[in-house]
């Protein structure tokens, strides 16, 4: 399960509830949940001071069922507007950003060109 160190849990869970991850697991403390979708768990902790700044690095992508429009139009109502959708030679992507500035990139792979 990736760990991604938030300096708030609750505006990150609503960033990848916006992705379409869905609630699980969580500590009393708000310090940690556990976000479920159909390829895995990815945990949310809330960075500690004594972590310093590498805590927060951390490289994420995410590959949409759906067409990345609508992943786009529901990132936006939810605050987080994404960046362009770029063709790849893999299908398309886009890059958004999470409430602490750490890129997140969605794919939508082609079945004609992603094997």
């Amino acid at each position: 399960m990736p760990i991604r160190y938030v300096a708030d849990v609750a505006a990150a869970a609503r960033f990848y509830s916006a992705l379409g991850l869905a609630g699980g697991d969580g500590s009393r403390s708000g310090n940690w949940l556990e976000l479920e979708s159909s390829g895995g768990t990815l945990g949310l902790h809330i960075v500690r001071e004594s972590h310093g700044d590498d805590a927060r690095q951390v490289e994420l992508s995410f590959v949409a069922a759906e067409p990345l429009e609508k992943v786009a139009t529901r990132l936006a109502a939810a605050g987080f507007p994404a960046g362009p959708i770029m063709d790849e030679n893999f299908g398309r992507s886009m890059v958004v950003h999470d409430p602490d500035g750490a890129a997140v990139q969605i794919n939508e792979h082609d079945p004609e060109l992603y094997t």
